[in-house]
């Protein structure tokens, strides 16, 4: 086994630390979201998180490969149970939840069905097992994790959430009545 350098082995110790504490943040908003307290904020608050997460999730694809010491992953501990995150999402976010995407734009334009409520409580799920990995000590392996399966799952799953929460947002502010939009383009000019 190559030894990790100290200050390689520290620089990872502090991008774990950030990843970690983006996971909680996106974790307790989302929690947050699915209880229902602020529905008219929803959509704003899982778009922010989501591309919070995304950028911690972009630092994990441009960096080095991380590679644990051992070749095989601990067991972490029973996975956690999303399904109540991601039905109350659905319910939340219902008629808004269903989505049309291409499947692998590289490889060709097959179309399928996703669910906002599905990506979130994916990214939800990965984000989760990591932080068990990470507060049972394991920091390079929750680092490898994350990585991994940000490459693998859910930073594709990020991506499609937070483009349809950026459209549903734009489509909430945007559509308007042509007269309401007319009398406010009226008052911003006169003030």
């Amino acid at each position: 086994m190559v030894e990790i350098s100290e200050a390689l082995g520290s620089d990872l110790r502090s991008v774990a630390a950030s990843v970690s504490a983006e996971a909680r943040t996106f974790l307790t908003t989302t929690a947050e979201v699915a209880s229902g307290a602020a529905p008219e904020a929803a959509i704003p608050l899982l778009l922010l998180a989501t591309s919070d997460m995304l950028a911690a999730g972009a630092r994990l694809g441009a960096m080095m490969d991380v590679v644990p010491d051992e070749r095989f992953e601990p067991d972490a501990g029973p996975e956690t149970d999303l399904d109540p995150l991601r039905e109350a999402l659905a319910q939340l976010l219902d008629g808004l939840d269903e989505y049309p995407e291409i499947v692998d734009p590289v490889l060709g334009a097959v179309v399928g069905q996703a669910f906002v409520s599905g990506d979130i409580a994916c990214i939800a799920e990965a984000l989760a097992k990591g932080l068990q990995h990470y507060d049972s000590g394991q920091e390079l392996e929750a680092l490898w994790w994350w990585q991994f399966s940000y490459l693998s799952l859910w930073g594709e799953r990020a991506a499609s959430a937070l483009r349809v929460l950026q459209m549903v947002l734009a489509h909430l502010r945007l559509d308007v009545e042509d007269d309401v939009a007319a009398e406010a383009e009226y008052d911003a000019l006169q003030s």
